[in-house]
């Protein structure tokens, strides 16, 4: 199958924040919270079917995270629409974690745009 890059379709990382009151486990105790919008500026209506995630952090560990959805929705975005939510990240040492979203066209074509690389820094 073929997926393309859809001009038009795209993401903003809006903010990033280190939020050291939430849990966390032991060996990732850093939580950060962040919030992203999807904007659909492309001229066809597309529905986000999934994500990946791949999180380097400085002590060399790499996490992939793949699934279906955006936080338990599959959200349908119209020209001229955006999406917009918070979720989180938990990292062992300071990290950049970046990643696409994959969706599909109204005509069923299957298309993606990519999660600019953003800095999960360590206070």
């Amino acid at each position: 199958m073929t997926i393309r890059e859809l001009p038009g379709l795209s993401v903003s990382i809006d903010e990033v924040t280190h939020a050291p009151d939430l849990e966390s486990p032991p060996d990732k105790p850093f939580r950060f919270i962040y919030s992203i919008t999807i904007r659909n500026d492309s001229r066809e209506t597309v529905t986000i079917r999934g994500r990946k995630w791949v999180v380097r952090e400085e002590n060399g560990e790499t996490t992939a995270v793949e699934g279906d959805g955006v936080v338990g929705e599959f959200p349908r975005l119209e020209p001229g629409e955006t999406f917009s939510y918070n979720s989180t990240h938990i990292v062992a040492s300071a990290a950049v974690a970046e990643g696409a979203y994959f969706g599909t066209t109204e005509d069923g074509e299957a298309v993606f745009t990519r999660i600019p690389a953003f800095r999960l820094a360590l206070p």
